[in-house]
């Protein structure tokens, strides 16, 4: 097999010498071709002038004229008066033409004989012609020994030379050569002589890319980045809003919700800047939040009276802020430590993820972030689990001296379905009763049932979300009232839970340019640890206030409905319009007489202000309308 390679690229090079001599030959025939049609134009040409010349001397000879005629034609002629027109100098034109003409024939004559020694011997040496004799009838032996060595079933082998690279045969399996370091060198080398190189293991594929996820509800609907680069991708987000609330409060504050806040007023309610930082597998991330947002989300915290340093005041403009690792293991793990998003309820901190603006009580009344340490495991592109070591419920600090305990599972099987399982425990999250541990499970389903961006209705899906909770020591109990027998007196501990569900479907219309989502929730919650108190008098989650208690065995049950309608004519921005109505089983929502007190805020915050009462009513009714925009 060796020789058989030799020989096909010494084959090559003689017949690469051949061609060369041959285009050197017919360069140098269009050479004389050239120069023999010129030298006869100027011949010509010269013959022109010189006829006219003597034409014009016999005229004057006629007027008694006798001169010489200098020219600077090509062919020089004195002439005489009698009519002696063959001079010396006319001797040597005719010599110059007889010389032009031969000059002329050759030039003709040059590519027939080469076109005639071409069809004998194409101009080639005597010797070069035997050794390609030679090595025809040795190419002839050995092409018979090459279909036996295909037919044994050995390895094929692949020349590179240092004019050209030669395919010796086209057997599948073909091993690659190097190139030679001098022409007519070959450096051969088969599967049998060298090494046999390892398949390159594949990288893992990306968790979830396998789908389109824009159409979730709780996810950014954008599909690219408006810039990126290899070590910072921004991100920018706006949320202003106009509510309108049919209970027309007098002082324009609406209670009972995370997202909405004021009546009758243009607000803005979060506008964020900051991106994801990536670079050499180290992560992290910042977004920032201003508006309503910073005043709003830190109150409903009871932490930040757990110790000092203000953290409700420190954290008050930072909705997200990590940093962390990608280790590139199964198909990747990130490990963070910051504040970063819970997405317990499904829906997204962010309005623009969501499918409406205002989202059901076990989304709204469920935490939004935690502070302390996640995992995120990526077993296969279709599964994440991810565990929390976290500070508390929603919480900047530790309410007593356990911290927070949980984790989330998401399951994608196709781009159609996503799964998300949420649980929480063991956390002690009542400031100041270290003894009451709370439970939370939150689990949701996602489906895209149809699909076809030909049509006018071109996709529809649906989300159905489910929350159990509990609390259990301290004074409450999980199932049913319990009975204690403490220093001989009968002791009841009330019923302290959470349930609550919530389902939407959406449907996207002409291209995703519109979309209309309707859908609605329930909750009952005794003693009320998860229902949001009302600002009553500028009442926290710390102050708490006695206009609306949160004792163990209050109750609390509560439904709303919401229908949504949303214009996207780009991917950074939405403009919606939704209709909310909401009601509980007790008054608490703002009436017309509002929640503040006449001359404003009295006193400490939540506090009792003599010959106030607060206006809560059992319903209400709003609108909604906002610009959403993230980039």
């Amino acid at each position: 097999m060796k020789s058989l390679s030799l020989l096909y690229g010494a084959t090559y090079l003689i017949r690469s010498e051949l061609r060369a001599y041959k285009a050197a030959t017919t360069y140098l025939v269009l050479m004389l071709c050239v120069f023999g049609e010129a030298f006869l134009l100027r011949f010509l040409l010269a013959i022109g002038k010189e006829v006219r010349t003597v034409h014009g001397l016999r005229e004057g000879k006629r007027r008694g004229t006798n001169k010489t005629i200098e020219s600077r034609e090509l062919f020089p002629m004195r002439l005489e008066t009698d009519g002696k027109f063959m001079s010396k100098q006319q001797s040597r034109s005719a010599a110059l033409v007889f010389a032009g003409a031969l000059l002329i024939t050759g030039a003709f004559m040059a590519p027939l004989q080469a076109q005639e020694a071409a069809s004998s011997s194409q101009s080639v040496p005597p010797d070069v012609m035997k050794k390609i004799e030679a090595l025809t009838q040795r190419v002839e032996q050995l092409e018979q020994q090459l279909r036996e060595h295909e037919a044994s079933g050995q390895s094929t082998v692949v020349v590179h030379t240092a004019k050209a690279s030669a395919l010796a045969t086209n057997v599948p399996g073909a091993a690659l050569i190097g190139t030679s370091t001098s022409a007519g060198d070959a450096l051969v080398s088969s599967s049998s002589e060298s090494a046999p190189v390892p398949p390159t293991k594949p990288a893992p594929a990306e968790p979830f890319a396998f789908a389109d996820w824009t159409w979730l509800n709780g996810n950014a609907r954008t599909k690219e980045a408006a810039f990126d680069s290899k070590f910072f991708t921004p991100e920018i987000r706006a949320d202003a809003s106009y509510i309108y609330d049919f209970n027309r409060p007098v002082d324009n504050t609406i209670g009972g919700s995370s997202e909405v806040f004021r009546s009758g007023e243009v607000q803005l309610t979060q506008l964020g800047v900051g991106g994801d930082f990536h670079y050499d597998n180290v992560r992290a991330r910042l977004m920032t939040q201003f508006g309503m947002y910073a005043q709003t989300t830190p109150r409903n915290d009871a932490s930040a009276a757990h110790g000092q340093w203000n953290l409700d005041t420190a954290y008050r403009y930072v909705s997200e802020a990590y940093g962390g690792y990608h280790f590139n293991a199964l198909h990747g793990i990130n490990v963070d430590a910051g504040i970063f998003m819970s997405y317990i309820g499904l829906f997204s901190y962010y309005n623009f993820d969501n499918w409406a603006y205002q989202p059901s009580y076990v989304s709204s009344n469920t935490p939004w972030f935690f502070n302390g340490v996640r995992v995120q495991i990526f077993p296969t592109a279709k599964l994440k689990i991810e565990p929390w070591f976290i500070n508390g419920w929603q919480s900047y600090a530790k309410f007593n001296k356990k911290p927070g305990m949980g984790g989330q599972i998401l399951y994608r099987p196709n781009g159609s379905v996503s799964i998300i399982s949420n649980n929480y425990g063991l956390g002690t999250d009542t400031l100041g009763n270290p003894n009451r541990s709370r439970y939370h499970t939150d689990n949701s389903l996602e489906v895209k049932y149809y699909d076809d961006p030909s049509k006018f209705l071109d996709k529809m899906a649906f989300t159905l979300t489910g929350d159990a909770g509990c609390e259990s020591g301290g004074g409450v109990a999980c199932f049913g009232n319990a009975v204690k027998i403490i220093g001989g007196n009968r002791v009841i501990y009330p019923k302290q839970s959470f349930l609550g569900y919530m389902i939407y479907n959406r449907f996207w219309f002409h291209k995703d340019l519109f979309a209309m989502t309707l859908g609605g929730g329930k909750m009952n919650n005794p003693g009320r640890y998860l229902v949001l108190l009302p600002p009553i008098n500028g009442a926290t989650a710390i102050s708490g206030t006695p206009y609306f208690t949160e004792n163990p065995g209050d109750p609390y049950k509560a439904w709303d409905t919401t229908a949504t309608f949303d214009y996207m004519p780009s991917q950074y921005i939405t403009f919606r319009w939704e209709y909310n109505y909401r009601a509980a089983n007790v008054p608490y929502f703002t009436g017309p007489g509002g929640i503040t007190p006449p001359g404003g805020n009295t006193g400490p915050d939540g506090s009792f202000v003599p010959g106030f009462t607060p206006d809560l009513r059992k319903d209400e009714s709003r609108i909604n309308m906002a610009i959403l925009v993230k980039f």
